[in-house]
C-alpha cells in the first residue's frame, strides 16, 4: 500500500488498457501543457509515472476551487497516472530519476530549457542510461533561440502568437480565449510528436529528441488566418462572433438570448433563407455566392440580424434544426456538460478518490470502435501514492533502501 489513506481495494493501479498499453512514460511535467500531453497518453493506455516535488507536488494541487481537499485543476488532467515524490536535486534523487529513465520508453518535461541540464538530466546523460529513450521537452519558446529562457504561460503565448488579436468584438479590446488554448495546443502537439517518434523508433530503432514550443504550437494552428497575411500582407481583423469571409455566420441576438448559425457551404444558405421566411434572399444577385455575400456584408448582416431578433433563441433553435441549418444556442459549461449527447458518448466518467470521494471528470474523446470500450479510469493520484510500489516493483529497491531514502527526505 503506497499511502496510509488507501485501502487495498482503493489502491490506484493507474494503468488503463488501450493501444499504448506496454508503453511507459516518465512524466516530469507540471501545471497544464505537459500534464495535458501525458493525460492523453495515459488515456490511451500508457503507464504514466508522474514525478512530483516532495511536500508540494504539482503546484496545481493547490489551485481553487478545492472540494474535499482536492483541486479541480489537478483532477482534470492527472487521472490515469501514478505519482512518485522525489527530490531530484539531491544526488540520491538524481540516481532514482536515472533508474526510472532506464525503465521508460518516453520522458516528457516542461521546464525552462536549462533546468534539465542543471539537474544532471540532460538528453546526453539520459541517453547514456537508456539509448532507446524518446525525450520530449516542452517550453515557452523552444531551445537555442534568443527567447529560450524567457518565462511564458498560456495568456502570454496567446498574445504573442496573434491569436488574441483575432478574439473579441471589432470595436473592443483583444480578448483571451476562454480555454487555455496555448497549453492545450502544446499538449496535443507534444502527444502527436511523441507518438510519431514512437512509430519512428519502432520502424528504425532510432530514438528521437523533441523540442516543442508553446509559441510554435499556436503559430501552427493559425491556419487559414495566418495564410491571409502571408498571401496579402494584411493581418486579419477581429470579427467577434462572426467570420472574416462567410456571411451570415456566427452569433446573433434573439428576443431572449443568442443563437449561433453556420450556413457555411453547400445549400445551407438556401435552407436558412427558407427557415427565416425570406426565400427571396437566396435569389438576390447580391447574395448568391459566398463571395457575393461577403462583399455585401454591411447589408446582409444587419438584415439577418433583425429577423433573428423576432423570436427567442429556443424558437429559432427548433426552426433551424427542422430546416437542417447548423445552429446552437450558447450553452454555459454546465449546460454543455448536461447535453444528452455527452451522456450518450460517455464523456463524463467518475471514480472513487481516497480523500475526495466520488469525483466526476471529462474522459478522452478518442474512441476505437469495438475496442477498449468502458475501460476503468484510475483516480488522480495522491502525492507520492505510488512511490514505494514503483521503487520496489519496477526498480527492485529493497525495503531497507526505500526506508533510508525516506529518512533522508529523498523520496516521499
Amino acid at each position: 500500500m503506497e499511502n496510509a489513506q488507501c485501502t487495498a481495494s482503493q489502491e490506484n493501479k493507474a494503468v488503463r488498457s488501450g493501444p499504448l498499453s506496454g508503453i511507459r512514460v516518465l512524466d516530469l511535467t507540471r501545471v497544464f501543457a505537459g500534464p495535458f500531453c501525458t493525460k492523453i497518453l495515459g488515456d490511451l493506455g500508457a503507464e504514466i509515472l508522474k514525478v512530483e516535488a516532495l511536500g508540494t507536488g504539482d503546484r496545481t494541487r493547490a489551485l481553487p476551487p478545492i472540494v474535499e481537499g482536492e483541486s479541480h485543476y489537478f483532477h482534470a488532467i492527472n487521472h490515469n497516472k501514478k505519482s512518485i515524490a522525489i527530490d531530484t536535486r539531491t544526488p540520491e534523487g538524481h540516481d532514482v530519476a536515472l533508474d526510472l529513465a532506464r525503465h521508460a520508453d518516453i520522458i516528457i518535461e516542461n521546464f525552462r530549457p536549462d533546468v534539465m541540464d542543471r539537474l544532471g538530466l540532460s538528453t546526453e546523460i539520459l541517453r547514456a542510461a537508456n539509448p532507446k529513450l524518446i525525450v520530449c521537452s516542452i517550453s515557452g519558446y523552444g531551445k537555442g533561440n534568443t527567447m529560450s529562457n524567457k518565462p511564458s504561460f498560456d495568456v502570454v503565448a496567446q498574445a504573442m502568437s496573434g491569436v488574441m488579436s483575432l478574439t473579441g468584438e471589432p470595436d473592443g479590446p483583444p480578448t483571451k480565449i476562454g480555454v487555455p488554448l496555448g497549453d492545450i495546443a502544446g499538449g496535443v502537439w507534444a502527444a502527436i510528436s511523441v507518438l510519431s517518434a514512437l512509430q519512428h523508433r519502432n520502424a528504425t530503432g532510432e530514438a528521437l529528441e523533441i523540442d516543442l514550443s508553446l509559441f510554435d504550437g499556436l503559430i501552427g494552428i493559425l491556419g487559414c488566418l495566418g495564410e491571409i497575411y502571408l498571401m496579402t500582407g494584411k493581418s486579419p481583423a477581429r470579427y467577434g462572433g462572426g467570420h472574416y469571409s462567410v456571411v451570415p455566420y456566427g452569433l446573433y441576438p434573439c428576443k431572449d438570448g443568442h443563437i449561433v448559425i453556420a450556413p457555411h457551404v453547400g445549400d445551407f444558405w438556401e435552407k436558412l433563407c427558407m427557415a427565416i421566411g425570406r426565400p427571396d434572399l437566396a435569389e438576390d444577385s447580391r447574395f448568391r455566392t459566398v463571395a457575393d455575400r461577403s462583399a455585401h456584408r454591411d447589408i446582409l448582416q444587419p438584415l439577418v440580424g433583425e429577423i433573428l431578433k423576432t423570436r427567442t433563441a429556443t424558437e429559432w433553435h427548433e426552426i433551424l434544426d427542422a430546416a437542417d441549418v447548423p445552429n446552437s444556442m450558447v450553452n454555459s459549461v454546465g449546460e454543455a456538460l448536461n447535453e444528452p449527447v455527452v451522456g450518450e458518448r460517455k464523456m463524463i466518467r467518475s471514480y472513487e478518490h481516497p480523500t475526495g470521494g466520488t469525483i466526476r471528470v471529462i474522459d478522452s474523446p478518442v474512441r476505437f470502435v469495438g475496442r477498449f470500450e468502458d475501460e476503468p479510469m484510475a483516480h488522480a493520484p495522491l502525492l507520492g501514492e505510488h512511490t514505494r510500489s514503483i521503487l520496489a516493483d519496477l526498480l527492485g529497491y529493497s525495503k531497507e533502501r526505500i526506508s533510508t531514502l525516506v529518512e533522508r527526505k529523498v523520496i516521499g
